[in-house]
Order: structure tokens, then C-alpha cells, then sequence
């Protein structure tokens, strides 16, 4: 039986990058942000500006099939009832450096899930490989997931990054808070660093970033602070993401950029031609191939 929880979305927007559709609140709206995985309720009165997505705070969650089987998908819906791709129709940019991010793995676990990108409505689903659901060899330990509305063109070859073309996927972010989030949540973050991992020769961005209710966010704005005031971090996701395919019998992933982290307006770089490049994706003036659009 299918199962739906609320979702907590910023409760405010200033600006937002391109999307394929309208949706705009008037600006005396009366915004709800309802968080319900430490059981606090929060309202807040924001002045809201019309913004090119859809963009409501009663996202909810309809889980469809049991955790860890090849039926299980999460679906997205909107304060209707209505499927929407939490890829295409959550939209990226808050303002104030802001972003949404969605969390696909969360911290110290290790079933390897993803957005369904092929599927209709993109829902999060298990990976699977020869008919078998996957996990990593061991926990990630920190929340793992995407930027919704950017995407790594692979018909694009990045002259700063060995000429590797992009991976066909959504970017990455690792978010580096205290907090084990859930599958589905959508927090507020500010990007950090980047890391420019090359699998197998495509390129796989890894956008550094923590989530604005975190203690330490305050703390934290480029990657010298992540080095100050979580020593030992950026190493370590580098360490982890070049390493976990060894146990599967396959080489280690390579970084370019020197193998070290970019600083934060690299990042925001990255995210930005990430963001024109799913434009063109939606726009359809690059084939789709087998990505769903809706």
C-alpha cells in the first residue's frame, strides 16, 4: 500500500533559475514550513516572488513497494495529489546562495539509491544490477543526492577536467551536517567546494555542501572553513568516492583539478552550466535519449 508523508521546503524564494513551467505565489502568501523529522513545526510569513517551477512547501512523499525490493520507487506529489519529478519541477536556486538539494542516500547507510531518470516522474528507486538491488560495500557517511534542474551533458567535453564528458546524470552533492537525513528530504544548502571525479571517463561532480540548519553552517562558506572546522572531511569524501568500487574488482576512480577541491565559486560555476545544460535538456535543443522529461 502506498504510504505519503509531508515534505519541508524553503519557505521563501528571491530568485530561481530556468525551469519548464510556471508556478507563482502571490507575495502576502502565507507559507507553512512543516518539518517532521525532529517534530517541530515551523510557520513563517516570507514575502514569495513568482519563480519559473513549481514550488510549493506541501511536497509530500507516496512510497510505492517495500525498502530494499525491486518494486520500491518514491514518488513526489504536490499539494494536489499530482506526480512531479523532483529532477525537473523542484527548483534550484533559493536565493541568497541558497539551493535546493534532495536527499537521495542518507548518512551511514549503504543502499545505493537514485533518482530514476529514465522513468516517468523520476522517482527515487533502488539501483539495481543483474536483476539484484545494490548497495555499497560499506556506509557513505554523509547524506548523498542531487541538485534537482542541472545535468551533466555527455556530449560535452570538459577541457578543464581532461577533456572527460559529463555522466548523463543530475549533479551530485555530499552534504556534510551532523544530521542523518531521509530519503525524499529537500533541505536548504550552500555549496562549498567541488570535486571533479572522473569514473570510468565521465565526469561525475561532487558539489561539497551543508545544509543551512546545520550548528556549524554559519561556521562554514568556502573550503578553507571546511578544512578549519571539519578536518579531514574533504579528504576523506575523496578517499571514499575513489575507493569504493575496488572491492567489486573495479579501479579506483581518478579527480582531476590536481585531485583536490575546488573553492566555492567553482562550485557555483559548475552549477551553473550544469543548470543552462538541463535547460537545453528540457528545451529538447539536446536529444533526451532515454531521459524522462516529465
Amino acid at each position: 500500500m502506498a504510504a505519503t508523508r509531508a515534505m519541508a521546503v524553503a519557505s521563501q524564494t528571491t530568485s530561481c533559475l530556468l525551469s519548464k513551467r510556471r508556478f507563482s505565489l502571490s507575495s502576502n502568501s502565507r507559507i507553512a514550513n512543516l518539518c517532521f523529522n525532529d517534530k517541530r513545526v515551523f510557520f513563517s510569513s516570507k514575502r514569495v516572488f513568482s519563480c519559473r517551477a513549481i514550488y510549493n512547501p506541501e511536497v509530500q512523499i507516496k512510497v510505492e513497494g517495500q525498502p530494499e525490493t525491486l518494486d520500491y520507487r518514491l514518488f513526489f506529489v504536490d499539494y494536489s495529489g499530482k506526480k512531479i519529478s523532483p529532477w525537473h519541477d523542484i527548483p534550484l536556486q533559493l536565493g541568497d546562495g541558497a539551493f535546493n538539494f534532495i536527499v537521495e542516500i542518507p548518512k551511514e547507510s549503504s543502499a545505493k539509491m537514485e533518482v530514476a531518470t529514465d522513468e516517468l516522474f523520476t522517482p527515487i528507486k533502488q539501483d539495481t544490477k543483474k536483476g539484484k538491488v545494490r548497495y555499497y560495500p560499506y556506509n557513505i557517511n554523509w547524506n548523498y543526492g542531487l541538485l534537482p534542474q542541472t545535468w551533466e551533458d555527455p556530449s560535452f567535453a570538459n577541457s578543464e577536467v581532461e577533456g572527460a564528458f559529463g555522466d548523463n546524470d543530475p549533479v551530485d552533492v555530499v552534504e556534510i551536517g551532523q544530521t542523518q537525513r531521509k530519503i525524499g528530504d529537500i533541505l536548504k544548502v550552500k555549496p562549498l567546494g567541488a570535486l571533479a571525479m572522473i569514473d570510468e571517463g565521465e565526469l561525475d561532480w561532487k558539489i561539497v555542501a551543508i545544509s543551512l540548519d546545520d550548528p556549524k553552517a554559519s561556521l562554514v562558506n568556502d573550503v578553507d572553513d571546511v578544512e578549519k572546522h571539519f578536518p579531514g572531511t574533504l579528504t576523506a569524501i575523496r578517499d571514499w568516492f575513489r575507493d569504493y568500487k575496488i572491492p567489486d574488482g573495479k579501479p579506483a576512480n581518478k579527480f582531476g583539478l590536481g585531485n583536490k577541491a575546488a573553492n566555492k565559486d567553482y562550485a557555483l560555476k559548475v552549477i551553473t552550466e550544469t543548470n543552462e545544460s538541463w535547460a537545453k535538456l528540457v528545451k529538447r535543443s539536446i536529444s533526451p535519449g532515454e531521459l524522462s522529461l516529465v
